[in-house]
């Protein structure tokens, strides 16, 4: 049991969790995609990035609304893994001094970040269907699907630009 978090004693309470998981690893990845914007060079990466808050922004608001649905106020519960990518992510962008590297090494930690969450939404949508939570698919497939067109989004532009100019 985490030092927050109530024991986990049954699928629902694993799946509200996963939830709370979620929704703590979305707020965290807010407070890192302004760093990252600021920091890269390559314009399409930049703009990538922007475009990703603004969905990152929505996502929470699609949480919020699953919260809703399921009668519980939104809340979120330390995510290590999310907070492992991150201060990596960190540790990395700081100690490379050149900017096409840099770049190439965000580009690298943002599809580290897109994995997480499409293992983690995926999870999250079979324990709903599990449990008979239809009611809460719908936003949250479409978080899903959002997350893997960001990773191939990012794939795409690491192999057509972003890695070659970092070579």
């Amino acid at each position: 049991m985490g030092l927050f978090s109530k024991p986990i004693k049954s699928m629902d309470d694993l799946f509200h969790h996963m939830l709370q998981d979620i929704y703590y690893a979305e707020q965290q990845i807010t407070k890192a995609l302004p760093k990252m914007i600021g920091k890269a060079s390559d314009p399409q990466l930049k703009a990538g990035f922007e475009t990703h808050l603004r969905e990152t922004e929505g996502q929470i608001r699609r949480l919020d609304q699953v919260f809703q649905t399921l009668g519980q106020p939104p809340k979120g519960v330390r995510c290590a893994a999310m907070d492992g990518i991150i201060a990596e992510a960190e540790e990395i962008i700081g100690d490379t001094d050149d900017a096409e590297v840099r770049d190439a090494a965000m580009l690298a930690a943002a599809q580290a970040v897109e994995h997480y969450e499409i293992t983690r939404y995926g999870t999250i949508i079979a324990y709903a269907q599990q449990l008979g939570r239809k009611d809460v698919i719908g936003p949250l497939q479409q978080t899903l699907e959002e997350e893997k067109a960001t990773d191939k989004k990012l794939t795409a532009l690491a192999e057509s630009r972003v890695n070659r100019q970092a070579a």
